[in-house]
């Protein structure tokens, strides 16, 4: 039986201004919106999607999972988000090639470097 990845869950403490901010990070557009939940995709028929939907609690420990993105330009990209609201964190990452964010809720992503010619 075929199965086809729809989209990953992002719980919110503000689902409308979380998705709207991961919107203009990722550079795609909300396809859904109602009072209870977001969706975002890079085209309206492109999967997987994000959907923000709401949860009570503020985020309290790391992820377990978390999303990694791969500009051409890590340092333009890490200057962007942190322009946009995101912030370095240290998750115990140590001396690594890719630098560790977190959104405007605390949810932590990954700049990778370039990937090598």
């Amino acid at each position: 039986m075929p199965v086809s990845w729809e989209q990953i869950v992002v719980d919110a403490e503000d689902p409308h201004r979380l998705a709207r901010w991961w919107a203009e990070a990722l550079k795609y557009e909300i396809v859904h919106e109602a009072p209870d939940e977001v969706e975002i995709r890079r085209t309206p028929d492109e999967l997987p999607g994000l959907l923000f939907t709401p949860v009570p609690e503020a985020k309290t420990v790391k992820n377990r999972l978390h999303i990694d993105l791969r500009p051409d330009d890590q340092e333009a990209e890490v200057e962007r988000l942190v322009d946009m609201g995101a912030r370095p964190v240290d998750i115990g990452q140590g001396d690594v090639s890719w630098v560790v964010l977190a959104d405007p809720e605390g949810n932590e992503f990954c700049v990778l470097s370039a990937r090598k010619p």
